[in-house]
C-alpha cells in the first residue's frame, strides 16, 4: 500500500481552483501519475479528515521546451479535482 503523502504531491492554488472551492466545494491537487481515483480518494480522506464525494483526474502532458539548439520536454503529471461533502473544508486552501 502506498503512503497517502506519496499519492498527494501538492495542492494547486490558482484563480480557477479558488473559484471552484467557493462555488462547487472542489479542490485541486497534483497527484502521483500512477495513482487511481480510489487511491486518491482514500489518501485525501486520511490526510485531511474529510468526506470525498467525487474525484476527477486529468493527465497533463509536459510542454516542449527549447534552450538554443537543445530541445526537451517537461515531465507529464496528473491533476485531481476532488469534490467534498457540503460543510467540509480543507484549511490549507483558505486565504
Amino acid at each position: 500500500m502506498i503512503h497517502p503523502r506519496n499519492i498527494v504531491i501538492s495542492p494547486i492554488i490558482t484563480e480557477k481552483s479558488s473559484g471552484q472551492v467557493q462555488t462547487q466545494n472542489a479542490y485541486s491537487f497534483k497527484v502521483s501519475i500512477n495513482a487511481n481515483k480510489i487511491e486518491i480518494k482514500n489518501a485525501i480522506e486520511r490526510i485531511f479528515a474529510v468526506k470525498v464525494l467525487d474525484v476527477n483526474t486529468i493527465r497533463m502532458m509536459g510542454k516542449p521546451k527549447r534552450l538554443g539548439k537543445y530541445s526537451g520536454k517537461r515531465p507529464d503529471w496528473k491533476k485531481a479535482i476532488v469534490t467534498l461533502r457540503a460543510g467540509d473544508k480543507i484549511a490549507d486552501f483558505e486565504v
